[in-house]
């Protein structure tokens, strides 16, 4: 027997009482039969919906025009952190037609989490009716588009801690009709795929940060060595990486647009027993500036179509940087700059061979 058996089904009425929106463009109304909300540019949260573990159902429909069009779960109060899926209808049958994401601190990360556990490639129906249905259970989910009894993709892991929110559909750039809320409070509901493999990471590899306080981007512009003043300004936090390797470095710092401070240092210690000259591999989003001992030794730009007018800037291991380590303590400064998609940093040593990661 399983534990739906004894949920409650709750379905919420397409009617503007029962919704809090906040949208440029919105309208209760009926579309192909069903009472929807045509929802662009904004988002819907459903009043008085509070959901940890359960099954979130619901039907979208969009045209084929590029759009980001969605649902956030377990969305906490202060509405700048949940878990996120939204269809892409723009790249229907590509890898990328759809994207599981956390929001941290008000910044989706779909140019750090992509691929395998993200996403999955689907031919949309446009202008009709589909189905989308999440089952999540503690840090385990599978998302499912029109197929019922077989889910689209499981995430290898939902990115925030497990915790109790409200639900929220989005849509962006165009406008996507929603219809057929419905939810269900499930302690532990089944999954029914079997959790994705891990793989180990690499010898080398950086598994723990320390993170700097926010501030310009702009104050390092000139600085091909780092002084003593903006050295002496930040405060520093503990970030551990997750299971790939990766630091999303929004769970330490949120961006401030409107100041913009849009920048941190993440930083380790190298301690190395001899003079040496040692390889490390780099992935990071957006932009990043690589400090050997104060000095500078590398920029670069890893951002949206920074490359070519079709580069997504998904953080890979796709630049090198050569450390000239000193014998004794080196410290090693990455200051990461963000616009949007994702902030982050991922790093490997080619080898350990006579230095300590501290």
């Amino acid at each position: 027997m399983t534990y739906t058996a004894y949920a409650q089904n709750i379905t919420v009425p397409m009617q503007a009482t029962h919704w809090t929106v906040k949208a440029n463009e919105s309208t209760f109304t009926t579309y192909r039969g069903k009472p929807s909300l045509y929802l662009k540019n904004g988002s819907a949260t459903p009043n008085n919906v509070d959901l940890k573990n359960g099954i979130i159902e619901f039907d979208i429909a969009f045209s084929q025009k590029r759009q980001f069009s969605g649902v956030h779960f377990r969305l906490q109060p202060d509405l700048i952190n949940s878990e996120e899926f939204y269809l892409r209808p723009h790249q229907s049958g590509n890898p990328d037609a759809n994207q599981y994401t956390p929001v941290v601190n008000g910044l989706a990360g779909w140019q750090l989490y992509y691929g395998k556990g993200h996403s999955k490639a689907f031919k949309y129906k446009f202008d009709e009716w589909m189905h989308v249905k999440i089952i999540f259970v503690d840090d385990q989910a599978e998302f499912y588009v029109e197929d019922m009894n077989q889910p689209l993709f499981r995430a290898y892991e939902l990115k925030h801690s497990p915790r109790s929110g409200a639900i929220a559909f989005s849509s962006s750039l165009q406008g996507a009709y929603f219809a057929n809320l419905s939810y269900q409070k499930i302690a532990q509901p089944q999954l029914k795929s079997t959790p994705l493999k891990r793989k180990p990471l690499a010898k080398g590899t950086i598994t723990q940060w320390q993170v700097s306080s926010i501030f310009a981007e702009s104050s390092l512009e000139n600085e091909y060595r780092l002084s003593a003043s903006l050295k002496s300004s930040l405060q520093w936090k503990k970030l551990p990486t997750e299971f790939t390797g990766l630091a999303n470095l929004a769970r330490i710092n949120k961006i401030n647009k409107k100041q913009k401070l849009n920048t941190a240092f993440a930083r380790v210690v190298i301690e190395s027993d001899r003079a040496q000259i040692k390889k490390l591999d780099l992935g990071y989003s957006d932009r990043i500036r690589v400090y050997c001992n104060d000095q500078l030794m590398y920029s670069g730009s890893n951002r949206f179509r920074s490359r070519d007018y079709r580069y997504l800037g998904t953080i890979g291991y796709f630049d090198t940087v050569y450390l000239p380590l000193k014998k004794g303590k080196n410290e090693i400064w990455m200051a990461v700059s963000e616009n949007f998609g994702g902030w982050g940093i991922q790093a490997k040593l080619s080898n350990l061979d006579g230095i300590k990661v501290e």
